[in-house]
């Protein structure tokens, strides 16, 4: 079998995406920065390690559910992604694979998840990074769990409803702490949850619904998204060199509608 070696960031690239579109220009930046795209990944299938490779290098190693990587800046291009159960050989067939195009200026967070049948799939969503009023909290929901559709509540009141696999749903909400769970729509069946959700003043929030309600063991998982840059790119010129790998360590998270992005990431088949 051929070795396969780390690829290092900076000089590195993308994971996967589906139709985002292009709907808001990037900010005024420097051509090279301009020529990054800004990506986290979430891992958000139950019971399997994995790893992941793009064009035969590995990126990810033993990658567990429930967490996510930092944003890292990436080179834009097209890629083959293939996710492999965890040492595995990458020379067998891959639980997933897609080629993608990730494209310059975007922020995304691209999740491996359960399909609502339970089928294993990647999903990419656009994280909104738009300044939030003082005062204020933007808080995403997004469900990627094998289970039916679902009400989101915060405090018992409906805040998104009939919410399907794989969509999301956002709103600005009032600052402060939020007690949230998760019904069957249409019904007081409770999912998942309550859970306590701090949402400061200023601030994005991510909440993935994730797991498999056949298996019980849907969960909730919350990622926070950055609000305090005016461009995605501004900092991505001071972003370390090192192997994709390392960010399976990075950071709890816990994995389409649209929204406004700057640039978009697509799939090829």
């Amino acid at each position: 079998m051929t070795s396969r070696t780390p690829l290092a960031v900076a000089a590195v690239a993308g994971v996967c995406a589906i139709g985002l579109g292009t709907a808001v220009p990037a900010l005024a930046a420097p051509q090279a920065q301009q020529d990054k795209a800004m990506v986290s990944v979430f891992h958000g299938v139950p019971g399997l390690d994995v790893d992941v490779y793009a064009n035969g290098d590995e990126l990810l190693g033993d990658f567990k559910p429930g967490t996510v990587t930092e944003p890292q800046a990436l080179d834009a291009g097209t890629y083959d992604i293939q996710v492999f159960k965890a040492g595995s050989d990458p020379g067998g067939t891959p639980a997933i694979e897609k080629k993608i195009e990730v494209a310059a200026g975007s922020d995304a967070t691209v999740a491996a998840h359960l399909s609502a049948d339970g089928t294993p799939q990647l999903t990419a969503f656009a994280d909104d990074t738009d300044e939030v009023q003082s005062g204020k909290a933007r808080l995403t929901v997004r469900h990627v769990a094998a289970a039916p559709a679902v009400d989101v509540r915060a405090g018992g009141t409906p805040l998104f409803s009939d919410l399907v696999n794989p969509k999301e749903g956002t709103a600005e909400v009032d600052a402060g702490t939020v007690s949230a769970d998760v019904v069957l729509a249409g019904t007081d069946t409770v999912a998942i949850g309550p859970a306590d959700l701090d949402l400061k003043s200023g601030t994005g929030t991510v909440v993935y619904a994730w797991g498999s309600a056949d298996d019980k063991n849907l969960a909730l998982a919350t990622q926070a998204i950055d609000t305090a840059k005016a461009s995605p790119n501004a900092d991505s010129a001071g972003v370390a060199a090192g192997p994709w790998y390392v960010w399976a360590g990075a950071g709890l998270l816990a994995a389409a509608g649209a929204l406004a992005v700057r640039g978009g990431m697509k799939w090829d088949g």
